[in-house]
């Protein structure tokens, strides 16, 4: 018969562990707890590391495939970016410095150039090269020298000599100050004399005074007035010209390179240079007419102090220019003393 077994066992298992007993099929066998040994003084044995966690994927944000392709760009430098910026000047610029400064050291090296008789030079002051040195300061000389003689003219008297041939070679400010003469641009002036040539430095000023201030010399119609400094205004530079009597013998000393033979007058820098010769004598196709020589010479000096080149004779018979070359000849010409006769 077919019923429970009556030996407490369960079908399929064992006896008295309440189980069902499979037939033929054996039973899984009871796990046998694991007991870990305890070693000797109680205690317990070291565990074995822990195994090391798993590899997990870090996260990265998400980026566009266009911002993961860009090329870091480099910024130019600072020649580069001047040169995109201003272009074909970035080039020019420092080729127009080159330039500039090539020029300059060519023209601080250039020695000055042989003294010539030009027109519209500017009246500054001359250092002579050799001999005594002015009496007083001034500016520098920046223009060309004028004269009424060349290399080729031979120094010759008229008349009875009776100046000196060669004084001390310095030269003394005439002190003093006169009115202003006429009106206009206030041109001052002084007048320096040549120490040991036996001439009355006041009375060679009072003739030149006479002679700029009248209404014929250059400040004709208010075009300039004239006033004669003295010493103190001389030392501080406060003046445009001046007006030099000179010994021939040292002309060349303030007029070099001019060539005037130790004849004719000059101008060089700001100095109007009389030729003492030329004011005791005047020259023979004057006929002895001395006092106006006097004026032609010193209207003459001053005006290429002014400025003013030589012209020639406008033609015979006709009133010599004051800036004709007289002391050499008149080319047919009259004799004349002023600008604006």
């Amino acid at each position: 018969m077919g019923g429970r077994p009556t030996d407490g066992r369960s079908a399929g298992g064992r006896p008295g562990d309440g189980r069902p007993v499979r037939r033929g099929v054996p039973p899984l066998p009871r796990p046998v707890p694991v007991r870990t040994p305890v070693a000797a003084g109680g205690r317990a044995p070291a565990r074995s590391p822990a195994r090391p966690a798993p590899l997990v994927a870090r996260s990265e944000p998400w980026t566009s495939p266009r911002e993961r392709t860009t090329t870091v760009r480099t910024r130019p430098g600072r020649l580069r970016r001047f040169a995109r910026r201003y272009g074909w000047r970035a080039y020019a610029v420092p080729l127009l410095m080159i330039a500039t400064l090539a020029v300059l050291l060519d023209l601080a090296f250039i020695a000055p150039s042989t003294p010539a008789s030009t027109a519209g030079a500017t009246a500054t002051q001359q250092a002579p090269p050799s001999g005594e040195s002015p009496s007083v300061p001034g500016p520098e000389a920046t223009a060309t020298a004028e004269g009424d003689a060349g290399p080729s003219v031979t120094p010759q008297a008229v008349g009875e000599e009776t100046y000196v041939e060669k004084g001390a070679g310095s030269l003394s400010v005439v002190d003093g100050t006169s009115p202003v003469f006429g009106t206009g641009p206030l041109q001052r002036f002084i007048v320096e004399v040549e120490e040991d040539i036996d001439v009355d430095g006041a009375r060679f000023a009072a003739a030149v005074e006479d002679t700029l201030g009248d209404p014929r010399s250059w400040g004709n119609g208010g075009r300039m007035s004239f006033q004669r400094v003295g010493v103190e205004e001389a030392a501080a530079g406060q003046f445009v010209f001046r007006v030099s009597l000179v010994s021939p013998g040292n002309m060349e000393t303030y007029c070099p390179g001019v060539g005037t033979g130790g004849y004719t007058s000059c101008r060089y820098g700001d100095r109007a240079v009389i030729n003492l010769a030329r004011w005791a004598t005047a020259v023979p196709h004057y006929d002895g007419d001395i006092a106006t020589y006097r004026q032609y010479v010193v209207n003459h000096e001053v005006g290429h102090a002014l400025g003013n080149g030589h012209v020639p004779c406008p033609g015979p018979g006709q009133v010599a220019p004051v800036m004709l070359q007289q002391t050499l000849r008149l080319d047919g010409c009259v004799k004349n003393a002023w600008p604006y006769p």
